[in-house]
């Protein structure tokens, strides 16, 4: 089984990518690969840059990487309530290729932010949107306070109780 898991965000620290590689960890006997976004760095997605250039390659590249996945781990980093613009950018270049972007690969949908609402808006706005770009999202959880509950030596949900949450998850519906 592979696993293809990313955080939604550019940043190299980002604690939505820390986290979902520790989510795909959790997944026994799987081959995991976790993407960086900056690995897919494009300009800004315009119709007119489109109508210039064509499609892009890096975002076909990003649509292949996933492609390759059993199972999609993604964690959505949260700016300002919405999806980070690293993010919106690949997915709507991506889009413009292959309307069901995440080709209706099973999906465990995640969300983490330093905030106590642990990326809450966004991850709604995912729920909502990504199953009408492919998306077969089979379980989803947001851990607040990031900072808090998460240990970054270990790598790991430090909260007891969350990470158990998250294991349950993982287990029912995978």
């Amino acid at each position: 089984m592979k696993i293809v898991a990313f955080g939604g965000s550019n940043s190299k620290q980002s604690i939505n990518k820390r986290f979902a590689t520790y989510a795909s960890s959790l997944f026994e006997n799987a081959d995991v690969e976790v993407l960086d976004l900056n690995d897919f760095a494009m300009p800004v997605f315009s119709v007119d840059l489109e109508k210039e250039i064509g499609q892009h390659e890096v975002a076909q590249a990003f649509l292949n990487k996933l492609k390759e996945a059993d199972i999609l781990v993604v964690s959505m980093a949260e700016n300002n309530g919405n999806f980070s613009v690293a993010f919106k950018n690949v997915f709507d270049w991506s889009s413009r290729i292959e309307k069901d972007v995440f080709q209706h690969k099973p999906m465990l949908l995640l969300a983490t932010s330093p905030g106590g609402r642990g990326g809450a808006s966004v991850l709604g706005i995912a729920q909502n949107l990504f199953p009408r770009y492919g998306a077969e999202i089979k379980g989803s959880f947001s851990l607040p306070a990031f900072g808090s509950n998460f240990d970054l030596q270990e790598n790991k949900i430090s909260n007891p109780e969350l990470d158990q949450e998250l294991k349950d998850i993982i287990k029912s519906n995978f």
